[in-house]
């Protein structure tokens, strides 16, 4: 695991406070100010829950909409941080949230607690948030937790965009958020580290899913060759050389583009059986993020 640093987190911070400021009227700007502050030295919780279910009355229903310089300035910030499309109502809690007292013991029981109780836009926020908060680590299990809602949007809050599961998931938690998303018809490409998160056991599972999918004729998504095809032998290239020459062009160019991270020698001749998708990969006209 790899934690967000105290460096980044505070810088992240401060950029947020900076740009939502800029973003809010007078009495948006003075409530919020007096909230956060207000958060951060109260002795319990009155303050911090009240100031979260009001967040959406107050500062209305806007977006952040921050600049591409703004954006870019983001991800330096904190790598894949996007906060570009979040609401005025997320910035604000998320700022209300990062901005207790990181030496708290209670950080984490706070924000299970504010998990428990929260209608589906302020889960959404809570999880958003996850680069920007104190003792990241320690929210693992609860952000566990937020993976198994059958809310889609509350599992996309954790699943994407959001370089967390990257940075902070055990390798078993990472490959239940992958396979979740594949259930639940969500993209994986907006996964964070999909492929530097790649794992045997990971490919073992999507290919399990394949046969089974196959099975009961049902239609296999086209990503699920990205887990898989790093990590495809023998009997598993032969499924990349069935779609390969049975499959739909996007899905002949997601097995191709699976060989071509694939070390093994056989799965280089496969691919060359496939001479023009094989020369698009290697001079980038054809590339994961081009499959939609």
């Amino acid at each position: 695991m790899n934690a967000m640093t105290g460096t980044e987190t505070d810088s992240a911070r401060t950029l947020l406070q900076d740009w939502l400021f800029r973003r809010l009227d007078d009495t948006a700007r003075n409530w919020l100010a007096s909230q956060i502050a207000q958060a951060a030295s109260a002795p319990d919780n009155r303050v911090l829950y009240t100031a979260f279910a009001l967040m959406g009355r107050k500062l209305g229903k806007g977006g952040l909409d921050l600049t591409a310089e703004e954006e870019t300035i983001a991800t330096r910030c904190i790598e894949g941080w996007m906060p570009g499309a979040w609401s005025l109502a997320d910035a604000g809690r998320i700022l209300l949230l990062s901005g207790l007292p990181d030496t708290a013991p209670d950080f984490a029981p706070r924000f299970v607690a504010l998990c428990q109780t929260a209608e589906v836009a302020e889960a959404v926020s809570l999880y958003r948030g996850l680069p920007l908060y104190p003792a990241a680590e320690s929210l693992e299990p609860q952000v566990g937790e937020g993976l198994r809602s059958n809310m889609r949007s509350v599992f996309e809050a954790i699943a994407h965009h959001n370089p967390y599961p990257r940075r902070i998931f055990s390798e078993h938690r990472w490959n239940h958020m992958v396979l979740k998303a594949i259930f639940v018809g969500s993209r994986l490409a907006p996964i964070q580290g999909l492929d530097e998160r790649a794992n045997a056991e990971l490919a073992r599972i999507m290919l399990d899913f394949v046969h089974e999918r196959r099975a009961a004729g049902r239609e296999v998504p086209f990503e699920i060759w990205r887990c898989a095809g790093p990590f495809a032998t023998g009997a598993a290239l032969a499924d990349l050389e069935w779609v390969l020459a049975s499959g739909d062009t996007r899905e002949q160019q997601a097995a191709a583009l699976a060989l071509s991270a694939n070390p093994d020698p056989d799965a280089a001749v496969l691919l060359r059986r496939v001479p023009e998708l094989a020369e698009a990969i290697a001079t980038g006209r054809l590339t994961w993020a081009m499959l939609q």
